[in-house]
C-alpha cells in the first residue's frame, strides 16, 4: 500500500446561497492508503465531504476504499459518484456504498443544505472476454437532463472531465467537479502530458475552467508511469453566499 503525500488546495466559488458551504473534493483514490486523507479531513473539517469515483482500484484491490468511505461517513456527511474503476467492484456497488454511511450518487440526487448535489455515474462498460478492456457508452443524459431541471443550486460530480465537452456543457447545472485525468500524470508549465479520455496534451487536467468545472489531481496512480511535478491533492471547495 502506497503513502500519499497531500497537498490541500482551495477554491472559492460565488454562489447564490444564504449561508457559505464548505466541501472537500476526494478523487481517484485507487490503492493508495486512506489514512493521510482522513487526517487532512480532520484538519479541514468541512461540511461534508464528495468522492468523485475511483476510490476502487480493481475487483481484488477495493477494501481500503470502502474503509475510507466509513471513515469519512463516521465524521462528516460524505456523497460519492461512480468512476470507471469503481465498476469492477465485484458486488452491489450502490448497496455496498449506502452501507458504509455515505450517500451513492449512481445518476441520483438529493438535497443538501441550499443546493442539489447529482452524480452522473460513468458510462464505461466491460466488452468482450479481455480483462479490463473497457468501451465507452454514452451516459445517462435523460437523468443529467432532470437533475439540471431542479431549482436553485446544483453541484454535478461528474468522473470524467471529457464529459464536459461532451455532454454536460448544454446543460444548466452550476459547478461540476471531475477527476480521473490524474493532472495528466507529467505536468510541465502547468499542462499534463496524458488523459484517459482526452489522449496527449488534454485539456481538463486540474483546476478551474470556464468558472464552471473543476478538475481534481486525484489521489492515486492508476498506471505505471510516476507522477511528475503533479503531487496528489484534495480540493477545499468553498461556496460563498453572494445573494
Amino acid at each position: 500500500m502506497k503513502k500519499a503525500q497531500l497537498t490541500m488546495t482551495e477554491f472559492r466559488i460565488p454562489a447564490a446561497l444564504e449561508r457559505e458551504i464548505h466541501f472537500a473534493f476526494v478523487s481517484d483514490l485507487h490503492c493508495f492508503d486512506h489514512a493521510p486523507i482522513i487526517d487532512l479531513l480532520q484538519d479541514m473539517k468541512p461540511d461534508a465531504v464528495l468522492i468523485g469515483g475511483d476510490f476502487v482500484q480493481d475487483e481484488e484491490q477495493y477494501e481500503d476504499g470502502f474503509m475510507f468511505l466509513e471513515r469519512s461517513a463516521r465524521m462528516f456527511p460524505t456523497f460519492c459518484s461512480i468512476g470507471n474503476h469503481d465498476l469492477y467492484f465485484p458486488g452491489d456497488l450502490r448497496s455496498s456504498i449506502e452501507a458504509t454511511g455515505v450517500v451513492a450518487l449512481d445518476n441520483a440526487s438529493t438535497a443538501y443544505q441550499d443546493i442539489w448535489l447529482g452524480g452522473l455515474s460513468s458510462a464505461l462498460q466491460e466488452q468482450g472476454l479481455i480483462r479490463r478492456h473497457l468501451q465507452e457508452q454514452i451516459p445517462n443524459l435523460e437523468w443529467l437532463a432532470s437533475f439540471s431541471a431542479l431549482p436553485g443550486f446544483k453541484l454535478l460530480l461528474c468522473h470524467h472531465p471529457e464529459y464536459y465537452d461532451r455532454y454536460v456543457r448544454p446543460f444548466p447545472v452550476d459547478l461540476v467537479l471531475s477527476g480521473h485525468a490524474h493532472g495528466g500524470q507529467w505536468r510541465f508549465h502547468n499542462r499534463g502530458l496524458y488523459a484517459p479520455g482526452q489522449g496527449l496534451f488534454p485539456k481538463y487536467t486540474a483546476g478551474l475552467y470556464e468558472n464552471r468545472l473543476l478538475v481534481s489531481r486525484g489521489i492515486g496512480n492508476a498506471v505505471f508511469l510516476p507522477r511528475i511535478n503533479n503531487p496528489p491533492e484534495v480540493l477545499s471547495i468553498y461556496l460563498e453566499s453572494h445573494r
